[in-house]
């Protein structure tokens, strides 16, 4: 057949495939579904063999998706032209295919045989050689259609004609979110849809409602309304949601502020329709989302993991614990927070604690084992109050095995004076001193340390001291003297005298005898 334009179909959808060859009798068109692959890898291993004019593709693909397929396709292949199908979440992989030269896009939820065809055959008259022939059709673009483009972002190219079909100066956009609710949420969408519609012109509201979008369980109308009647709008949709969420509690509403410019549609639902829906984590009881009446916001400070780790690392557990329960709790009040975001925090707290608290103890190993159930929890958590719990659980196994395994109070007060004194050797350190560092009584100090220690106090100064010592006495150059002093020792004789009932030689003696060591390696 004589210009007969051929087609390549790449989606790693069987249905999506089977759907588009059997829309048409595509021949009778002048066109030829002359292969269909399951990704962009697969495609481009076909394109010799088959020669296709045009390739319809999906975006979102395994192995090799439509972004990478279209660039490597319309480097090799500048003359086969590309049209993209694309879901609403994925305008931002649809732009850049628009960078690489793809000829058109179609949204797949909208996806219709007069729509595909007349994007076919706009296509087809292009290619360069082709004699494509087909009877001409309107090329002006239907509502819906100039509404989708406009919401993937591309502004119409006759602003006046999309504008004729809206009266009023404000636009509000209303949607419903299904994801909780059960059985199949597109059952429900055009009872919604018209419920709403239904709710407004009883309420005597001179408005222009319209789906612009019912895909992926989310129901999205824009409503056209004079600006004297927007508060009447709100109030009326807010009563539908009430209505609705008797029958359906999972089922949430957000409504955007007005705005005066069709153009910012896109804008606004990304920024503002889709960010309250993200809000509902936070309110999940909420059966209406509107920013004008969400409380106000609580600032929370950024959390000092720094600090908590190194107070962790001291076994301070209880009050590390408590503060971070305290900061968690304040952060769940948050809305305006992501929340992957949120849930982001709660795992890097989980995952830098169990690194801590496990480190040289395998006592604690228990933690390590467990941290990714929490992880996930807390990542498929629905809502705040469930992230929150999932972090509370982790925490309180924490303390079990905390206490479990701290040593008695005794113990740890030994260990903190003893490294002090590793730390402080050089300095005039006496029980005095050390009592009053610590809030101890003195004579106390003295016979707690000997009960908790294989040598008193001054043995076991004098022993780090001298160790000190021998390791200045072999290394450096340092007078005896000099030594003496620097490990802590005002009198040169009394230093002499320890060392030598420490070493069995006098410091002089030792110095030569390591001397002597070292020359006969």
């Amino acid at each position: 057949m004589s210009g007969l334009c051929k087609i390549l179909i790449v989606d790693d959808e069987l249905l999506v495939r089977q759907g588009i060859k059997h829309h048409l009798n595509w021949e009778q068109h002048g066109f030829q579904i002359v292969g269909e692959a399951s990704n962009g890898k697969e495609a481009l291993e076909l394109i010799e063999q088959l020669s296709p004019d045009i390739i319809i593709t999906d975006i979102v693909m395994p192995v090799m998706d439509g972004e990478e397929f279209v660039r490597i396709l319309k480097t090799h292949y500048p003359r086969i032209e590309v049209i993209v199908l694309s879901s609403y979440g994925e305008f931002h992989y649809v732009r850049s295919t628009f960078q690489s030269g793809v000829a058109d896009y179609i949204l797949k939820p909208r996806l219709e045989t007069s729509e595909l065809l007349q994007v076919l055959q706009n296509t087809a008259r292009k290619i360069p050689g082709l004699n494509y022939v087909a009877q001409s059709r309107s090329g002006e673009l239907s509502l819906d259609q100039l509404l989708e483009r406009l919401l993937a972002g591309y502004e119409p190219e006759d602003q006046a004609q999309l504008l004729k079909f809206f009266p009023h100066r404000s636009f509000v956009l209303a949607g419903a979110d299904l994801n909780g609710v059960s059985g199949d949420p597109h059952s429900y969408m055009a009872g919604l849809a018209t419920g709403l519609k239904t709710c407004l012109e009883e309420g005597s509201v001179p408005a222009v409602p319209r789906v612009i979008a019912a895909e992926s369980k989310q129901l999205l109308m824009l409503i056209n309304v004079s600006q004297e009647n927007e508060g009447q709008v709100f109030q009326l949709v807010k009563g539908f949601a009430a209505e609705k969420s008797s029958g359906m509690p999972k089922l949430v509403w957000a409504v955007s502020p007005a705005f005066d410019d069709l153009m910012k549609l896109e804008s606004v639902y990304r920024e503002e329709w889709l960010r309250l829906l993200s809000y509902r984590f936070y309110f999940p009881d909420h059966s209406y989302l509107r920013a004008s009446e969400l409380p106000a916001v609580l600032e929370v400070p950024e959390f000092d993991m720094k600090q908590f780790l190194a107070d962790l690392r001291k076994e301070q557990y209880h009050e590390v614990f408590h503060r971070l329960r305290e900061y968690v709790g304040k952060a769940a009040c948050n809305y305006q927070v992501p929340p992957f975001e949120f849930k982001a925090f709660l795992g890097n707290a989980i995952f830098n604690m169990t690194v801590v608290m496990t480190e040289g103890n395998e006592r604690m190993k228990e933690l390590d084992q467990v941290k990714y159930d929490y992880f996930k929890a807390i990542d498929e958590a629905k809502s705040v109050s469930e992230a929150v719990t999932w972090m509370n659980g982790f925490l309180e196994m924490a303390e079990q095995l905390a206490e479990a395994h701290t040593p008695l109070p005794g113990e740890a007060n030994m260990r903190r004076l003893l490294e002090y004194i590793d730390e402080h050797y050089s300095e005039p350190l006496s029980l005095g001193t050390l009592s009053k560092h610590f809030h101890f009584n003195p004579s106390y100090l003295s016979s707690y340390f000997s009960t908790h220690n294989a040598e008193g106090f001054s043995e076991y100064l004098n022993k780090i001291r001298i160790r000190k010592a021998a390791e200045l006495l072999s290394a450096s150059t340092l007078t005896i003297s000099e030594i003496s002093a620097q490990v802590g020792y005002g009198d040169h004789s009394y230093f002499t005298k320890v060392f030598k009932k420490q070493t069995g030689a006098s410091p002089s003696q030792y110095r030569r005898d390591q001397y002597g060591k070292r020359a006969e390696l």
